[in-house]
């Protein structure tokens, strides 16, 4: 209960600056929490059709691993039915890929969706914090300039420190936010190697090229 009432009390001596930085952290763990799920979800997703459709490929059954495709909504299937329909149509391996790149552009964004956010709500929670820092040492200084001078000394101190309390929880709020953003960019970034590495093996397997190494998108 110790530790409650000095955060609460914390919280309240930072002044009306601290709602908006906790609306703002509020916001972030929405779409951290948002974006990790769903990201999680596509990967899984992606493994899952991936590990069907390859020995159907593998094996030269292009029809089987089409119509599987064809019933998934996976970020993958979409990218794997791009290419084989124009497998389909005797299109060459470097045709099939850039099919498969056209797929790529619909699903990237989808990916990336509001992760940026993220850095902006980080850069917004210290700006805040700053706003209500000098805010509230405009008004300690105005008191301090109304008060006795063997009060001013204690005065000062005291309404300094409740000031910097506005700081403090912006850079607390934006610290956590940056390191979410590119913990989510990075696992973005993995989740679109993969995809490109599917497009370059799809055209390889259709081409006869040789295959690339076990790929586990």
């Amino acid at each position: 209960m110790t530790t409650l009432y000095t955060v609460f009390g914390f919280f309240q001596s930072g002044g009306p600056f601290m709602y908006p930085i906790l609306l703002v952290l509020a916001i972030g763990a929405a779409i951290a929490i948002e974006r990790y799920i769903y990201l999680s979800f596509v990967s899984r997703r992606n493994k899952g059709i991936w590990n069907r459709v390859l020995p159907l490929l593998e094996g030269g059954k292009y029809d089987a691993a089409r119509e599987v495709v064809l019933h998934s909504d996976a970020a993958v299937s979409k990218i794997l039915g791009y290419g084989l329909n124009r497998a389909e149509r005797h299109g060459s391996g470097e045709e099939i890929q850039m099919a498969m790149e056209e797929g790529l552009l619909e699903v990237v964004p989808r990916l990336e969706k509001r992760t940026h956010y993220l850095a902006t709500l980080a850069n917004i929670a210290t700006l805040l914090g700053l706003l209500g820092t000098i805010i509230g040492l405009t008004e300690a200084f105005s008191i301090v300039a109304a008060a006795a001078p063997a009060d001013r000394a204690n005065l000062l101190s005291a309404s300094i420190s409740i000031a910097m309390n506005t700081t403090a929880f912006g850079l607390m709020v934006a610290i956590p936010l940056l390191l979410i953003h590119a913990v989510m960019q990075t696992k973005t970034s993995e989740l679109v190697d993969t995809l490109e590495i599917v497009t370059v093996r799809l055209s390889n397997l259709v081409s006869g090229a040789k295959p690339l190494e076990t790929l586990q998108p």
